[in-house]
């Protein structure tokens, strides 16, 4: 081990930076970040530092460096421009065996600055002992996307509970399993981070309150419409967490690789006009997997409460008392539009933009009238099959023949194909491409010609 990982207290503790400039600034806020009384040495000071002074949050020693101004400090910073200088300061430093990052040069540094994920009261540095900074970067990176944003309060909370959950469960195997459970519960970090007190409260007798194996939930996640890149940090997050994923024919492989590798996975295979498994049948696979104990992921293609289901399934765990979350996702509309050139409003073009299930309940019926008004982009989710019909009605109902259309097959990945004509040829369009294919009408369409960046198809 090259270099011995410690975080230091330095709260309230003088530090000395030599440096006014750039880089010298983001140590400075590094520095203030942990409450040390900071002193920066240096000829001339960026304008930030002038503010930070201004409002009393450090001290500006200008002039040449002078090595008293170590007498008081804990720790060293050397961020001049200047190699003799922070030579100077390491070696003041070294002397006076006080601990010195110098920028750009661990050999002459007794200590160096490692990439923080900062979760307060939970951090995360990385280091690569100065041999290479931007790999360190790249997996603080990774690392960032891994850990939920509130994860912090569930920490501080986690520490006002420690004597409650030690007198609650005896034996070391349940106390474990009770942390997994609170670690993991999105719903409590929400009501943290939302200073939702009355929740939190609830969510806490509820997890003292049940047994252990019996403390299920589900949380909804949309994937997105397929690139992997779209998926939301959150919504990582949550397949990494999972117990069982129950996942449909619209979650990309490429999303399904990202699960949690020990997960139960469940494939329920949906599609238009075929139903691997029936609805009724994936409301009571949440609500069975649920009360098992198992932290359940219901992930969806594109976003769950748009033309997903979504708030039919949540309604048979809310009957049922599950405790539920949801992650939104990039809708379909969106994400396939933006892949294709074609902007969903313009303000020459469109002023609104109408979102249209392709098909409806039996009985169900569209208001062909109004989908045919003009200046408005109409998106049609599962209309293949009815994309004839579609055509129909709005010639009937008044729209140009010469409309600009497109559909998008697959889109956003890399299989995605685009085919464009006009609304007059619509039914014999829809006969060459596949499911899943979205359906856009709208003047709007004509601007991929410009717009295109993603795909020649």
């Amino acid at each position: 081990m090259d270099h011995l990982p410690i975080f230091c207290q330095l709260r309230n503790r003088p530090c000395l930076l030599v440096g006014g400039g750039d880089v010298a600034e983001r140590k400075a806020r590094l520095l203030m970040e942990a409450g040390a009384i900071v002193t920066v040495n240096a000829l001339d000071f960026t304008p930030q530092f002038q503010v930070w002074a201004q409002q009393g949050m450090l001290h500006l020693a200008a002039g040449e460096f002078d090595a008293r101004l170590l007498d008081t400090c804990w720790l060293a910073i050397a961020a001049t421009d200047d190699d003799a200088v922070n030579q100077q300061v390491s070696d003041a430093a070294e002397a006076r065996r006080i601990f010195c990052n110098v920028v750009d040069a661990p050999k002459q540094a007794s200590f160096i600055m490692p990439s923080i994920i900062d979760r307060s009261p939970l951090m995360v540095a990385i280091s690569s002992g100065g041999t290479s900074p931007v790999l360190a970067r790249l997996l603080r990176e990774k690392l960032e996307a891994l850990l939920p944003q509130h994860i912090g309060e569930l920490a501080r909370y986690a520490g006002n509970l420690r004597k409650r959950v030690k007198e609650t469960f005896a034996t070391m195997s349940e106390r474990r399993r009770f942390w997994e459970k609170l670690f993991v519960n999105d719903r409590l970090a929400q009501s943290l981070a939302n200073n939702d007190q009355p929740n939190v409260a609830d969510i806490t007798e509820t997890l003292f309150s049940e047994p252990l194996e019996n403390r299920g939930e589900v949380v909804l996640v949309g994937a997105g419409p397929g690139d992997p890149g779209l998926l939301t940090l959150k919504g990582l997050q949550q397949i990494q967490q999972a117990d069982i994923v129950v996942y449909d024919r619209l979650v990309s492989d490429e999303i399904m690789n990202l699960v949690r590798r020990d997960a139960d996975r469940v494939f329920v295979g949906k599609r238009a006009g075929y139903h691997c498994v029936p609805q009724e049948e994936i409301n009571q696979i949440l609500l069975r997997e649920a009360q098992r104990g198992k932290r359940v992921v219901r992930l969806k293609g594109g976003d769950p409460f748009i033309f997903g289901r979504g708030g039919e399934e949540l309604e048979t765990l809310c009957h049922a008392g599950i405790p539920f979350s949801v992650v939104p996702g990039i809708t379909a509309a969106s994400g396939c539009s933006a892949y294709a050139g074609i902007p969903l409003t313009h303000r020459d073009h469109a002023q609104s933009v109408r979102l249209v299930t392709g098909h409806l309940k039996t009985g169900g019926e569209l208001d062909w009238h109004n989908l045919a008004a003009e200046k408005q982009t109409l998106v049609f989710y599962m209309g293949l099959n009815q994309a004839g019909a579609i055509q129909e009605k709005l010639l009937e109902h008044g729209m140009d023949a010469a409309m600009p259309v497109a559909l998008v097959e697959n889109g956003t990945s890399v299989k995605q194909r685009v085919v464009d004509g006009t609304l007059m040829q619509l039914g014999e369009l829809a006969q060459q491409v596949e499911s899943p294919s979205l359906i856009i009408v709208g003047s709007v369409v004509a601007l991929r010609n410009k717009l295109n960046w993603f795909s020649s198809k």
